[in-house]
């Protein structure tokens, strides 16, 4: 059984150990070892949960993902949705999203962006409701999705 709840600053390092380990394949996918989330600092991680909404999953105890959102406007957006490897393909991520749609009553819109190799985030996103907005090239070899769920 999954349980969502709001993180607390002492999860930080157990956060940051799932984001690692859930970005990998995408600095893989990429070739790129120097993205935001695999160079984040506990430290911005705590920074985060104190100042933004950001849940965590948990199995038996384990922290096995977690997700941010954050308003700016009206808009939330949402981050580092993660999961840990041996726990994806079972529902794990798109029960954080809903629980931040929950949440997040305020919010007109949820705003988020992947890269454009990334097709298993583009599936889940779009299961979710998210439309694509537009892309954003950033190199050679990433091209960012937005993307945008309307309640």
């Amino acid at each position: 059984m999954t349980v969502i709840e709001r993180a607390r600053p002492a999860d930080a390092g157990e956060i940051l150990t799932v984001q690692r380990a859930a970005y990998v394949a995408e600095a893989q996918l990429y070739g790129d070892p120097f993205i935001a989330p695999l160079v984040e600092s506990a430290e911005q991680v705590r920074g985060a949960v104190e100042t933004a909404v950001v849940l965590v999953a948990r199995q038996d105890g384990r922290l096995v993902g977690a997700v941010r959102g954050r308003m700016a406007g009206t808009a939330c957006l949402v981050g580092r949705l993660v999961v840990a490897p041996d726990a994806q393909g079972r529902g794990v991520g798109g029960s954080l999203l809903e629980a931040l749609h929950r949440r997040m009553t305020s919010a007109s819109a949820f705003d988020l962006f992947t890269g454009h190799l990334s097709a298993g985030n583009l599936r889940l996103y779009r299961r979710h409701g998210y439309r694509e907005t537009g892309r954003e090239r950033m190199s050679d070899h990433l091209t960012l999705v937005h993307l945008r769920r309307e309640p």
